[in-house]
């Protein structure tokens, strides 16, 4: 019986509840509360919420470069702040048609969103937590954890959240003698690291606040920095208690016996020893030929293989993603953008030990100006901004510089010949209104992403990049590019003869071409049982969803990218492996797919350590296991010259002569082991 009312009511709840809310409609409600949604401190949305009776309703919107969700989100809660019925609907950040409910009647609770569906008897004391839900949410999760005897909730579909004091500042601007704080509070149990949620001095849920993306009330934007400042600081100490626990230096000399090490300078992979002293690789080779000191840590790694450590080219790095990396044996990074005064702190702690981390190479960002800018406070509209912002970047240690899709094209000659003067390279999304092909005779040393590439061949397709179409016309078109046509094979002996490098992270292109709703996303199905509950369910959503006409394209459209990346590699263009998509295991299933394109297992591992070093003007030291080179090195459980699959078992890794247990890294970020 209970079953059967819970699906009536369900049906109940759809006929009542219109299909969208408009944001003025809900602003017009009394005691309607506007707030200003912040990508990199710079307005680009809102979110409107009300209450009207017993419903709740929220509107959120924002426009990240075009991208970006348009939901409306209703909801009803029970005595103890516990959902029973919860409507969105609308467009999800990719433009894809929302539509997720809830309900729950006498403790049977059914749900539906586009990742997945299900129903639970006996969920009495259970908290929905909703895909597309607007930031209000979080605040509505947390006055149901706070009303909660113990703080502890269990979640729907799966695990269970906490909450804790976190911290507490004054409120900004304050200046009356009775002291008003704002209080943050930590939830457990949504992701790899605890979620901040703030509220104001009257306990009234104030929002989230990140380098990224915040929502904060209207009126309360100023309280952005002081709020991020003091988050920051109880980050780190977060981040340094776990560097005390999890990073091991060595109390001595450290030698690694019984196992093969990879060269890739030759592809060869050889029994030999490796004697480690401080942060340097000592000796390689027979250890009988080696001059061991008395004070010495055998460590046997008999049935391993020895490699250099990873490279990742293309990150953005964000609270965690440092354990994520070196976890998977990501030992250095390129960061290509990230807040341009923050990331060489987090630089710095990393060097110094306080916080775990790869080494990075720092890219600075810029973009110009208009409604598809990228989330920056870098601006670059002149030849002035040009040269402040080069010089700027240069001297705070930035190694090159990133453009993006607004720059006008006009200034890439110039920012080109600006960056080279400096030492810096010039790399990033091809601007509007360009070519890759003019990107590199402007000056361009690499290209960012696959469909770059390809969309030097479409550009009637997509005229303008800056919007969805630089992703809609590769589903579309991208099979009809023909790798043997004068066009193509002209623009790849190009790359070549400019020695032009391509960062391809194909593997965001195969989660939007190739991943299904409801279906788990390619490139974790081996690992997502691993993943804390409510990360799972980030990897169903789908990639784009094409319109009947053009499903038959985008499914040749991922395979026409493998293809022209072994096209690249035949004709000897240099290939760095970089993701821009989850850290750690984004890089795993990037260097599968270049297997997978054909590319020798040999060279993409070379890929992977020895070119990345020498792109980013590091092979002197980095990228080998060679006397004399920095202890950067992974101990994997497998051969990945034979599968490169074997990468997903990395046992130990060693940065700068620090060891690392992945176990260990990923225990602490809700993670099981890898098997």
């Amino acid at each position: 019986m209970h079953v059967r009312a819970a699906r009536a009511a369900v049906l109940c709840l759809m006929l009542i509840w219109p299909a969208q809310v408009l944001a003025d409609n809900v602003a017009d409600l009394p005691g309607a509360r506007r707030s200003t949604v912040l990508i990199a401190g710079k307005a680009a949305g809102t979110e409107v919420y009300a209450q009207q009776g017993d419903e709740q309703i929220a509107t959120f919107t924002y426009n990240d470069r075009g991208r970006g969700p348009e939901v409306s989100a209703r909801w009803r809660l029970d005595a103890r702040q516990l959902p029973t019925s919860i409507r969105i609907t609308g467009k999800d950040y990719f433009k894809a048609p929302v539509d997720e409910w809830f309900t729950n009647v006498r403790g049977v609770a059914n749900w539906k969103s586009a990742a997945e569906q299900g129903s639970m008897a006996g969920a009495d004391e259970h908290f929905y937590v909703p895909i597309e839900a607007p930031p209000m949410f979080l605040g509505v999760l947390a006055r149901a954890l706070l009303a909660d005897d113990d703080g502890q909730i269990e979640l729907l579909p799966a695990g269970r959240a906490r909450i804790s004091e976190a911290l507490s500042i004054p409120e900004p601007g304050w200046n009356q003698r009775r002291k008003r704080t704002l209080v943050a509070y930590e939830i457990s149990g949504l992701g790899f690291s605890p979620q901040l949620v703030w509220f104001d001095a009257k306990g009234e849920f104030l929002g989230t606040v990140s380098e990224w993306s915040s929502t904060l009330p209207e009126g309360r934007e100023t309280w952005l920095e002081p709020m991020l400042a003091a988050q920051a600081e109880h980050l780190q100490k977060r981040a340094a208690e776990l560097a005390k626990t999890l990073a091991h230096p060595a109390a001595s000399a450290q030698l690694y016996h019984g196992g093969t090490v990879f060269d890739p300078r030759t592809g060869q992979s050889n029994p030999a020893s490796v004697l480690i002293m401080g942060n340097r690789i000592a000796a390689v080779g027979d250890e009988d030929q080696m001059n061991l000191p008395a004070d010495i840590e055998r460590i046997d790694v008999s049935d391993k293989f020895l490699m250099p450590g990873l490279w990742d080219n293309h990150v953005h790095l964000d609270s965690v993603d440092g354990l994520l990396h070196l976890a998977a044996g990501v030992t250095s990074v390129r960061d290509l953008a990230n807040d341009e005064q923050a990331l060489p702190g987090r630089v710095q702690r990393f060097e110094a030990g306080t916080e775990i981390g790869p080494r990075v190479i720092m890219a600075g960002f810029m973009d110009g100006s208009g409604p598809f800018t990228g989330p920056t406070r870098v601006i670059v509209d002149s030849p002035s901004d040009a040269e402040r912002w080069v010089n700027w970047y240069a001297d705070q240690g930035y190694r090159q510089i990133k453009v993006y899709s607004s720059l006008k094209p006009e200034l890439v000659p110039l920012i080109a010949r600006l960056a080279h003067s400096r030492g810096l390279r010039l790399s990033g999304h091809v601007p509007a209104t360009m070519v890759a092909s003019q990107f590199i005779d402007a000056g361009a040393d690499e290209l960012q992403h696959m469909n770059f590439v390809m969309l030097n061949f479409l550009s009637k397709e997509a005229p303008d990049t800056r919007d969805m179409s630089r992703f809609t016309a590769i589903g579309k078109h991208a099979a009809n590019i023909d790798l043997d046509s004068e066009e193509v094979r002209g623009f790849i002996a190009q790359l070549v003869r400019r020695q032009t490098v391509v960062d391809p992270t194909l593997g965001i292109f195969e989660s939007m071409f190739e991943s299904e709703a409801g279906s788990v996303a390619p490139g974790y199905a081996d690992v997502i049982e691993r993943l804390p509950p409510q990360v799972r369910r980030s990897l169903l959503l789908g990639g784009l969803k094409p319109d009947a006409a053009d499903k038959a394209a985008y499914s040749r459209a991922f395979p026409a990218m493998l293809q022209f990346l072994q096209a690249l590699f035949k004709a000897g263009v240099t290939i760095i492996p970089g993701t821009d998509t989850l850290a750690g295991f984004g890089l795993q299933r990037e260097l599968e797919l270049y297997a997978a394109a054909g590319i020798p297992t040999t060279s993409v591992l070379r890929m992977a350590t020895l070119d990345s070093a020498a792109v980013n003007r590091r092979s002197d030291e980095l990228g080998l296991i060679a006397p004399g080179w920095l202890a950067d090195l992974i101990v994997v459980d497998g051969d990945p010259t034979a599968s490169m699959s074997a990468l997903r078992k990395v046992r130990r890794v060693i940065k700068n002569g620090v060891t690392y247990y992945p176990d260990e890294l990923y225990q602490a970020l809700g993670v099981a082991p890898a098997p």
